[in-house]
């Protein structure tokens, strides 16, 4: 009967989801399929989901499994492993929210520290299918974010599979029921052997998109960094559909040391052995690198984002990321932003890990201040930085026009405004996507890692951003900046020498690129109505039947299937 009632579903939906672009008749019939027999499942099992609500925190069983070992065969149960870092662990557990609202037979382990933990538990409390199971982790920094230098990163990586894996393995065996497979952050290698000692699939996310997995691999396939003369040297990356230029410099593996070459070789190792590849982006947004990046996986690469639009709710953006549940102090910069005009504000971030150096930053606030945007500026001022801005009087110059933010800031909340009118980003991919899912042109300002790549694929691809100028990367940490001007501070003669050289970006560079993100013209509004339309095909990404929705229910339906561990 129920067989039936699908069949004559799909025959009357078909022609209307055909019109959103649904292509493959067949995947369109097994998502109707698994709504159906998720349907049933529903009604089976109301009574265990009030239950779970009790157990968000804990190392119990989850609620939704029963004592009849029948039904665990039922149940869906997906182990994430994130990095402890912001811009890493923040998707993830968006990845998390969007699974376990995929169906109520799906529940999520998420194994962390418990200095994450306050970061994440705020967000999870509507989420009982989601549960924080906590790993101790005995190095000094417990966070990227706390690391004085690039320069430990190395360390501090290595030493996570030394602190955590003998403690995840107990627990992933403990775990009832039996994860189904293990999603894993790709700094977290080692958490391969993990799955292969309980019999499961391993996953891996890289936080990434498919334009720069697909690059990256051309780059390095190629060889074609030995042949350029210099780390600033540009040369076409080979293989790509679209022209791109890029230097040695500007890709990820230009700045590492031997030791975290070596690395990369075993994230490189664990990568090949993966089941698959979970993916934050959509079909409609890289199609031809999405269906690149399937011939180098073997068709198991799972694009689901933007992971960020789980969070529907005020409360849910507001406190994404954020180690308070509730802050007034956004409160206020709502309220600041309920005053401007739409389209009017220029929104500013340069991430979460790295900086610019002082004075390059003071030059950035100098463009602002000749632009004659309104503007909120989110930045980790060192103790020079907050001395300029309070002896030079520009936070009082700006007041009314400009709102500066030193900690952290609720992003998604703000982006989503309809008084912001651009995005000065340093093109980490999650704030790419974040302004992509907005609708909103970008000013680029890259910094390290792959941000120069989501830069190209922003300005040379989509068409949805002005490049600030920015052309070698800086790896800058707060410890390092207060250090720094120690340094200084007992070297002033040298520090005017040093300081112009650190400057690579000029004050009228910034006023002339916001001007073309926010300006008038045809080629601004061009590009404006290009990011509105980007912003629409991304909502509408993870709407019922559309290309994301429809592969969260896929790679659902494939953890069902036997015998898919990873080779």
């Amino acid at each position: 009967m129920w067989m039936t009632l699908i069949q004559a579903s799909f025959d009357f939906c078909w022609p209307v989801h055909k019109r959103f672009g649904m292509k493959q008749r067949s995947l369109f019939q097994n998502y109707l399929t698994w709504k159906v027999l998720s349907l049933m499942k529903t009604i089976q099992i109301s009574a265990a989901t009030a239950a779970a609500a009790k157990h968000l925190f804990s190392n119990t069983p989850h609620p939704m499994a029963s004592s009849n070992s029948s039904n665990n065969s039922e149940v869906v149960h997906f182990v994430l492993f994130p990095l402890m870092a912001r811009g890493h662990t923040i998707p993830m557990v968006d990845i998390a929210k969007l699974l376990s609202q995929a169906s109520p037979f799906v529940h999520v382990t998420i194994l962390t520290t418990p200095h994450n933990a306050t970061r994440l538990k705020n967000s999870l409390l509507s989420h009982p299918r989601i549960r924080l199971t906590l790993l101790q982790l005995c190095n000094a920094y417990q966070h990227m974010d706390h690391l004085p230098s690039f320069n430990h990163s190395l360390s501090f990586l290595s030493s996570l599979a030394h602190d955590l894996q003998p403690q995840a393995l107990a627990l992933c065996k403990a775990l009832s029921p039996k994860p189904t497979c293990i999603i894993s952050d790709i700094c977290l290698p080692w958490t391969l052997h993990i799955a292969s000692h309980i019999g499961v699939p391993w996953l891996s996310f890289n936080g990434g998109s498919c334009f720069g997995n697909v690059a990256m691999s051309k780059i390095l396939g190629s060889g074609i960094c030995e042949t350029v003369a210099s780390d600033g040297e540009y040369f076409e990356v080979p293989g790509l559909e679209h022209r791109i230029e890029v230097s040695k410099a500007q890709l990820p593996i230009g700045f590492m040391s031997d030791g975290m070459m070596k690395f990369i070789q075993l994230i490189g190792e664990a990568e090949r052995k993966a089941y698959g590849m979970v993916v934050n982006s959509f079909e409609e947004l890289e199609g031809c690198y999405v269906r690149e990046l399937k011939k180098m996986r073997g068709d198991r690469v799972w694009c689901i984002g933007p992971v960020s639009l789980c969070n529907r709710r005020y409360e849910d953006k507001a406190e994404r990321g954020s180690v308070t549940s509730k802050d007034s102090r956004n409160d206020e910069v709502m309220i600041w932003l309920d005053s401007q005009h739409p389209n009017s504000v220029l929104y500013v971030c340069l991430g979460s890990l790295h900086n610019l150096k002082t004075p390059q930053l003071i030059e950035l606030g100098l463009g602002l201040e000749a632009s004659k945007k309104a503007f909120i500026w989110v930045v980790r001022a060192s103790n020079k930085l907050e001395k300029w801005i309070e002896e030079e009087g520009f936070e009082e110059r700006m007041k009314g026009r400009g709102v500066i933010i030193t900690d952290w800031a609720p992003q998604l909340l703000i982006l989503s405004h309809p008084a912001i009118g651009g995005f000065l980003t340093h093109c980490g991919w999650n704030s790419v996507l974040e302004g992509v899912a907005a609708g909103l042109p970008m000013l680029t300002w890259p910094l390290f890692s792959d941000q120069f790549l989501n830069e190209k694929f922003v300005a040379d691809v989509l068409n949805i951003g002005v490049k600030v100028g920015a052309q070698y990367p800086v790896m800058k940490m707060k410890e390092e900046e207060e250090e720094e001007e120690e340094e200084e501070e007992e070297e002033e003669e040298e520090e005017e020498e040093e300081e112009e050289g650190m400057v690579e970006v000029r004050k009228e560079d910034v006023r002339e690129g916001i001007e073309r993100v926010m300006g008038e013209g045809e080629e601004a509004e061009e590009r404006r109505k290009k990011a509105r339309e980007v912003g629409v095909m991304a909502n509408k990404a993870l709407e019922d039947g559309c290309s994301s929705h429809l592969n969260i229910a896929l790679l659902i339906d494939d953890m069902l299937k036997p015998n898919n561990i990873s080779t």
